[in-house]
C-alpha cells in the first residue's frame, strides 16, 4: 500500500480484511463530531490521490475546500420541494398494499429490499420474490399511475458483510451489473442504497460505489436516479456527505431509532430530547448541514411506528424494566377503536404516549378486625406498559421542520404501517400539497 496525506491507498491485490485503520486509534464506529470531520476529509482527499475520488456534487457544493475543512451549504434556505418518499418493506406486501400505495400521495415509492451474495451475485430472498411477483408489479403500476417514481432498495447490513463487500471491487462490479439488469427488468426508476453498519474506513469505497452505480444506471436508463438512506449519527452523516459528493440524487436521513427496543423509553424521532442525551432530529439536521449535505437533496425520514416498553410506572419517560417491542398502528387497530382511548401528546419530543397496567397486586385478605369486610375491589397496579408512537398530530411539527429547513421533502418508514388508522394519508397529502400550517 502507498500512503497519501495519511490515507492508505488500497492495493488491488491486498486482502480487504487486512487493511490497517485510517489513523491511530480509529476503531470505533461512533466517533466525536470534530474527529469525524477530519476523518471524512482524510477519506475523500486520500481517495482522490488514489484516483478513486467520486465526482463533484452536481449542485457545485465544495465538500473539501483548500483549507481542508468541510463547509456547510450557504445559509440561504431553499424553497422546500414537498417531495414524499415512502418505503414499503416486503413483510407489508400483501393483497391490500397496492391499494394503500394507490391512495397515498407519494412522489417516490421505495421497494424494500434486495441484496447480494458474498461474490456480488443476486441473492434470491423474500424481498426479491415479493417485488418480482404480482404484488410488486401491482405496487409499481399503482405508483406510476399516480406519477410517482419507484426505486428498488438495495440493503447491506452489518460490519462484517460491509467490510467484505466494500473491500472487493470485483463483487461490487458484479452487483452493479445485477442491479442495473433488475431495474431494467422491473421497469422501475432507480435504486436506493441502504447500507448500515459500514466500517468507517470504507466510507470512501461506499461513495465510489454509489457514483459507479449511478453512472452504470444512466448508461442503460438515462433518467434513472440513485438515492441513499443514511442514519442520523456521525457515521451516517459522513456517508451522506460522501454519497452527495458522488452524485446521489437524494439523501434519505433516517430520522428515527434515536430510541429503540433496547434503549430506555421515549420518542423514536424526538425533535428535542428530554432525557439529557444530545442526539435528536435537530442535532442530526445540524450535523448533516455542517458536513455540507445539500439541503435541496435531503429527505427527512420519519417513523410510522412506535415502541412499547415494560415500565415501572405510568409517567412519561418512566424507566423500563426490560426490553421493548415494536408497536405498529395497523397491528393495534383495537386500541384506536376503543372510544375511551386518549393518548397524551408530549410537545417537546413531539410524540404520542400512553400507559396501561400490565399487572396488579394480589387481592387483599378480608380484614381480621372487621369480619365480613371484602377485599378491595380495585387492585393496585404494580407494573405498566408504556407506548410511544408517532401520529398525524406528532408528525406535523416534524414535517414543518422539513419545511423550515428548506429540505427536498420528507419520507416515511414504512408505508403500510398506517393502514386502517385515519389521518395519516390526509397528512401526507397536505404536506405534499404544501398546505400544512406553518409553525
Amino acid at each position: 500500500m502507498r500512503t497519501t496525506a495519511g490515507y492508505r491507498c488500497p492495493d488491488p491485490g491486498a486482502d480487504a480484511r487486512g487493511r490497517p485503520p485510517l489513523g491511530p486509534g480509529v476503531t470505533a464506529v461512533v466517533i466525536s463530531r470534530p474527529r469525524l470531520v477530519t476523518l471524512l476529509a482524510l477519506v475523500l482527499t486520500g481517495a482522490a490521490a488514489c484516483g478513486t475520488n467520486p465526482p463533484p456534487s452536481p449542485s457545485g457544493n465544495a465538500l473539501l475546500p483548500s483549507d481542508g475543512e468541510i463547509t456547510p451549504d450557504p445559509t440561504i434556505i431553499p424553497v422546500p420541494k414537498h417531495e414524499v418518499y415512502g418505503f414499503v418493506p416486503y413483510w407489508e406486501m400483501d393483497d391490500t398494499i397496492a391499494d394503500d400505495v394507490a391512495k397515498t400521495d407519494l412522489t417516490t415509492l421505495a421497494l424494500f429490499s434486495v441484496t447480494h451474495r458474498r461474490n456480488g451475485t443476486l441473492d434470491v430472498q423474500n424481498g426479491l420474490k415479493k417485488i418480482r411477483g404480482d404484488i410488486g408489479r401491482a405496487m409499481i403500476d399503482a405508483a406510476h399511475a399516480r406519477g410517482a417514481k419507484v426505486e428498488l432498495v438495495y440493503t447491506c447490513f452489518g460490519a462484517a458483510k460491509n467490510d467484505q463487500f466494500y473491500g472487493d471491487p470485483k463483487a461490487q462490479a458484479r452487483w452493479i451489473g445485477a442491479l442495473v439488469d433488475l431495474v431494467d427488468e422491473l421497469g422501475v426508476d432507480g435504486v436506493n442504497v441502504d447500507v448500515e453498519g459500514l466500517p468507517v474506513e470504507h466510507v470512501g469505497d461506499y461513495a465510489a460505489f454509489v457514483g459507479r452505480l449511478r453512472t452504470a444506471l444512466r448508461e442503460r436508463l438515462p433518467k434513472a436516479e440513485v438515492s441513499v438512506a443514511t442514519q442520523g449519527n456521525e457515521v451516517g452523516a459522513s456517508m451522506a456527505a460522501a454519497a452527495a459528493a458522488a452524485g446521489a440524487d437524494r439523501i434519505f436521513l433516517m430520522g428515527y431509532d434515536y430510541r429503540s427496543t433496547g434503549s430506555q423509553p421515549g420518542a423514536s424521532a424526538p425533535i428535542e430530547r428530554m432525557d439529557g442525551q444530545p442526539k435528536d432530529l435537530v442535532w442530526s439536521l445540524d450535523l448533516y448541514g455542517s458536513l455540507g449535505v445539500p439541503t435541496d437533496r435531503l429527505i427527512l425520514g420519519l417513523p410510522l411506528y412506535g415502541v412499547t416498553w415494560p415500565v415501572i410506572g405510568p409517567g412519561f419517560l418512566s424507566p423500563s424494566t426490560g426490553r421493548g417491542d415494536t408497536w405498529v398502528p395497523r397491528w393495534n387497530l383495537s386500541v384506536f377503536a376503543d372510544p375511551t382511548f386518549s393518548p397524551t401528546y408530549e410537545p417537546t419530543e413531539s410524540v404520542e404516549f400512553y400507559a396501561k397496567p400490565s399487572a396488579f397486586a394480589p387481592p387483599a385478605e378480608p380484614s381480621a378486625n372487621v369480619p365480613g369486610v371484602p377485599p378491595s375491589a380495585t387492585p393496585e397496579p404494580v407494573a405498566w406498559n408504556a407506548v410511544y408512537y408517532d401520529s398525524p398530530r406528532s408528525l406535523t411539527p416534524k414535517l414543518q421542520l422539513a419545511d423550515t429547513r428548506g429540505l427536498a421533502g420528507a419520507g416515511f418508514w414504512a408505508i403500510g404501517y398506517e393502514r386502517g388508522v385515519p389521518g395519516y394519508t390526509e397528512l401526507i397529502a397536505a404536506f405534499h400539497a404544501g398546505t400544512l400550517d406553518t409553525p
